[in-house]
């Protein structure tokens, strides 16, 4: 894999913006959602898919404790301190308290980031102290120049 720059993540996330929101979709300027918003920006930077994604559910309320996104950001992502997060990191998001993380983001400056979410599509927007209390975890992707 070829060495990658903060600003390279960011201009490759934000090519996605005014994509529509469609669960499961990857398809920039067509749909996503917030995996596939991680999943497109991953093809752009690493030129191939990181993994074949199985069929998940869209509810957000979804009772399980299965921490799906947390497993897979651990294993194609570098887990990182939330201290640590800089430009360019992705963060997944914990709805409610200890229901397992159902949402994801990539930071693009101290207090902003993009997400795919539902009704608006992908959008840059504040990393507000509400969205930053949901946060569960944070991952960099991997051979980050630095």
């Amino acid at each position: 894999m070829t060495n990658i720059k903060r600003d390279q993540i960011i201009e490759c996330a934000r090519g996605w913006l005014g994509t529509p929101y469609h669960h499961q979709a990857s398809v920039k300027g067509v749909g996503c959602d917030c995996l596939g918003l991680v999943r497109g920006v991953w093809r752009g930077l690493y030129g191939f898919e990181a993994a074949n994604i199985p069929a998940y559910s869209p509810d957000w309320g979804d009772a399980t404790n299965a921490e799906s996104l947390l497993s897979a950001g651990r294993t194609y992502l570098q887990e990182i301190a939330l201290d640590e997060m800089g430009p360019g990191d992705v963060f997944a998001i914990r709805w409610r308290g200890a229901k397992s993380a159902k949402h994801l983001g990539i930071l693009t400056g101290e207090t902003r980031f993009i997400h795919a979410y539902e009704k608006c599509g992908v959008v840059e927007v504040s990393l507000s102290p509400h969205w930053r209390r949901m946060i569960a975890a944070a991952f960099r992707f991997p051979n980050l120049e630095v």
